[in-house]
């Protein structure tokens, strides 16, 4: 009896010690259908993805809004431009990307290059309209304090160069851009005029200032 009882111990031990050491099985767990069937689904089918399109007519408004926009403006004025130009160059990269779809059609082409036309011109005014008026600014400090000579600057010795590079550069906008003659007028015209009221030349239109 001493013996049985110690051998059903034992066995007991050895059961209990093998129960241990098994890890324990998780209970299966029977996923739905639609579930089950997901990773199928995921791997078949293509996310909708879509982009903003603009029409043809979206794009000719867009560029007569444009070019009306920067055509309004007063270029000869820096403070507008200051404020403005920043968004002129954003707006026209902008313009640049959409136009493409149409770009082959006559009137989206005809209409985008007269937009170049304008900015490419607008940077020449704008740079040259700078100068000349750094040189009136120069000139007028030379004259001195009300033109008295009292703390008068150094002079710019070769004013005449400056004045007649300008002019020339004037003369040469005006012939191969004769549609945007008024804006020409406004900045590089304009700009010469008042240079002449410091330093005497002459160039293409200087008496439609009346002096």
């Amino acid at each position: 009896m001493a013996l049985a009882a110690l051998r059903g111990v034992a066995l007991g031990a050895g059961r209990s010690s093998r129960m241990l050491a098994r890890p324990l099985a998780m209970p299966a767990t029977k996923l739905p259908g639609m579930c089950a069937r997901l990773p199928l689904q995921a791997a078949t089918t293509r996310s909708y993805i879509t982009v903003q399109k603009y029409s043809r007519d979206d794009v000719l408004s867009n560029l007569d809004e444009y070019y009306a926009n920067v055509m309004s403006t007063n270029w000869a004025d820096y403070l507008i431009l200051v404020y403005s130009v920043p968004f002129w160059e954003a707006e026209l990269e902008k313009l640049t990307s959409v136009v493409q779809p149409y770009l082959h059609e006559p009137e989206v082409g005809a209409k985008f290059k007269a937009v170049q036309e304008m900015m490419d011109v607008f940077y020449v005014c704008e740079d040259i309209r700078d100068h000349l008026n750094e040189l009136a600014e120069l000139a007028t400090r030379a004259s001195g304090f009300m033109g008295t000579g009292f703390a008068a600057e150094e002079k710019v010795e070769n004013m005449d160069e400056h004045a007649k590079q300008a002019a020339e550069a004037y003369d040469k906008l005006l012939a191969k851009h004769p549609d945007l003659k008024p804006k020409i007028e406004q900045t590089v015209g304009h700009g010469l005029a008042i240079l002449r009221q410091k330093h005497k030349f002459k160039f293409g239109s200087m008496h439609r200032y009346f002096y």
